[in-house]
C-alpha cells in the first residue's frame, strides 16, 4: 500500500514560482517512476510530467516544457514539482500519482498509474 500526499499548492500572480511536493508512504517508492497530473475546472485529468524511479529520464506536456521540472529525492520519499512562469492556464488542482510499471517505461496516461494523492491546489492570477 502507498500513500502520497501532496502539498505546497496555493494562489500566486503570473509569472511567479510555486514548488509542490508529494510525500510517499511505503518503501517501494523509490522503485517506481511517478508522475503529476492537473485537472482544471470542467476538463479531464491530463499528465503534466513523469520520473522514472531513478530520475534519470523525465517527460513534460508540451504545455509546461521549459517551465516546470520534475524532481526526486528517493532518500526522502518525496517528489517534486518545480513550477516557473506560471499562467492563468496552469490553475488547476495537481495530483501526484506513482506508476504501476517498476521498469523505466514513463506513462502519459492516468492508466498507467494505481496509487493518486488527494490532490493540492494551484491557482494563478492574471
Amino acid at each position: 500500500q502507498v500513500q502520497l500526499v501532496e502539498s505546497g499548492g496555493r494562489l500566486v500572480q503570473a509569472g511567479g514560482s510555486l514548488r509542490l511536493s508529494c510525500a510517499a508512504s511505503g518503501r517501494t517508492f523509490s522503485s517506481y517512476a511517478m508522475g503529476w497530473f492537473r485537472q482544471a475546472p470542467g476538463a479531464e485529468r491530463e499528465v503534466v510530467a513523469a520520473i522514472t524511479w531513478s530520475g534519470g529520464s523525465t517527460y513534460y506536456a508540451d504545455s509546461v516544457k521549459g517551465r516546470f521540472t520534475i524532481s526526486r529525492d528517493n532518500a526522502k520519499n518525496t517528489v517534486y514539482l518545480q513550477m516557473n512562469s506560471l499562467k492563468a492556464e496552469d490553475t488547476a488542482v495537481y495530483y501526484c500519482a506513482k506508476s504501476r510499471s517498476s521498469s523505466s517505461y514513463l506513462y502519459d496516461e492516468e492508466n498507467g498509474y494505481d496509487y493518486w494523492g488527494q490532490g493540492t491546489q494551484v491557482t494563478v492570477s492574471s
